[in-house]
């Protein structure tokens, strides 16, 4: 199954940059660093296209943000406001980051470590100087004066149109980006070529916020302004024009990651299955895990990305019970840059310096570990279980069990593998920290597997 490591591309080459004593660009990262990874099978490198001037100037003169930014970054200077990689002006490499020619090289070195290479797509909305606002305003939600007299935070001027700045139906308007119309005809051609552009750069992509583009959402969320609504979604007939291998990450929200699937994307975000790991408990993850393995098998498991806090400060003594669980279960896996070795800051993407952090020597090991137990292959079964989280794994041979305590309190209970029926004796070690034990077939066919967990404990064996 596919595991993707996320890398914020700005900060990184900065942070390598000062590492090697001279600026790194994407075309010449040192092959040291690109080994570094291989532990994953994508890496999506986000961030890479062209940032706003605009969206910059906005960013530096929003107060809340520069709170935000020094927050992050308390020896902040003017350089470290990069802006937003999702402010973007054009689907063109930054220059400071390397070019196309940069972007090139790096995904020559994934490809010689076997590792897809996947960058960003937007499709709600541009910067206010991406050059299609006054080359086809048609693309957007356009306003009239009205509009701007009575919301001037959520319209601004371009040229001798009135345009809607970006956003989502739950939040205030994003100020520093332009609101594309996903009922346009025009744009849903242009999205294509876009997109085309794009496949030929890369293996795939991870799109922002993909369900704002479903009819009935962007309906609700822009009313008469969008015009009427199209007799097709958005999607399937965007996907069915691009290469068939040319992998889909759905950013995903609000319950729509089945529909994203059947509408041709092959991995959505579970986003649901994070909040259940970070604020609830077993019940409710086992809960979830209840669901069809073909859905399942279609989910992007994570428990920090570039939009969560980071999961050494969030998830607390939770963390590595979290980690153990997305690494294992059915689906794909995402890795956030920084995760492994335990940063605790997380920094607002217009940045592109990280604060020093210490490492965490320990986590990082265990997290490389666990990168490296790739058991999520063949036939996989959830454990009717009540006081831990139990799943197992069998691909011919193979033979693999997973138990979580998820509770603060130590538990001890009996686990029943499909395979202890057999009553055979069995060998079975810990592929994360080693340790054998030996247990005798017949009590492990008449009462199961003997477990005692720490609180947020637990054992991966190979049987």
């Amino acid at each position: 199954m596919t595991a993707v490591y996320e890398i914020d591309t700005w900060p990184w080459l900065e942070g390598l940059s000062r590492r090697y004593g001279r600026t790194v660009t994407l075309g010449d990262v040192p092959g040291e660093v690109w080994d570094d990874i291989t532990s994953t099978n994508a890496v999506w490198l986000m961030g890479v296209w062209e940032r706003s001037p605009a969206g910059l100037a906005i960013a530096q003169a929003n107060e809340g943000l520069q709170r935000e930014f020094r927050n992050a970054l308390p020896d902040l200077s003017e350089e470290d406001v990069v802006g937003s990689p999702y402010c973007i002006r054009r689907y063109e490499v930054d220059h400071h980051l390397g070019g196309q020619e940069g972007l090139r090289k790096a995904r020559e070195e994934l490809k010689k470590r076997g590792q897809k290479l996947i960058l960003d797509y937007v499709p709600n909305h541009v910067a206010p100087d991406h050059p299609a606002i006054t080359e086809y305003p048609d693309w957007f939600i356009n306003g009239t004066p009205d509009d701007l007299a009575n919301n001037p935070t959520d319209w601004f001027k371009a040229g001798d149109r009135i345009i809607a700045h970006g956003r989502d139906p739950y939040f205030p308007p994003w100020p520093d980006v332009a609101q594309l119309n996903a009922f346009s005809p025009g744009l849903r051609k242009a999205t294509v070529e876009t997109l085309k552009n794009i496949a030929e750069q890369c293996d795939g992509v991870r799109v922002d916020m993909a369900m704002l583009m479903f009819n009935d959402i962007f309906a609700r969320t822009w009313g008469e302004h969008a015009g009427p609504k199209p007799a097709q979604e958005f999607w399937p007939g965007v996907i069915q024009s691009l290469p068939a291998d040319f992998l889909l990450i759905a950013e995903a929200y609000w319950d729509t990651e089945w529909t994203l699937q059947q509408q041709g994307f092959h991995l959505c975000y579970d986003k649901r299955l994070y909040d259940r790991l970070a604020h609830e408990d077993a019940n409710a993850v086992r809960a979830h895990l209840r669901a069809d393995r073909a859905y399942q098998d279609r989910l992007i498991r994570f428990t920090e990305n570039h939009d969560e806090p980071r999961a050494a400060a969030a998830l607390g003594p939770r963390n590595r019970a979290a980690a153990v669980a997305i690494a294992t279960l059915p689906g794909a896996t995402l890795w956030h840059d920084g995760q492994f070795e335990g940063r605790r800051v997380k920094l607002p993407v217009f940045l592109g310096r990280y604060p020093d952090e210490p490492v965490d020597e320990e986590l990082r090991a265990f997290y490389r570990k666990l990168a490296e137990t790739r058991i999520n292959t063949g036939d996989w079964h959830l454990l009717d279980t009540h006081d831990v989280l139990a799943w197992t794994w069998q691909n011919g041979d193979d033979r693999h069990l997973v138990v979580i305590n998820f509770a603060g309190s130590t538990a001890r209970t009996r686990v029943r593998a499909p395979w202890f029926s057999d009553g055979q004796d069995r060998r079975l070690t810990d592929l994360l920290d080693g340790r054998v034990f030996d247990r005798d077939g017949a009590e492990l066919a008449a009462e199961g597997l003997y477990v005692e967990l720490p609180p947020w404990g637990f054992h991966v064996l190979a049987s």
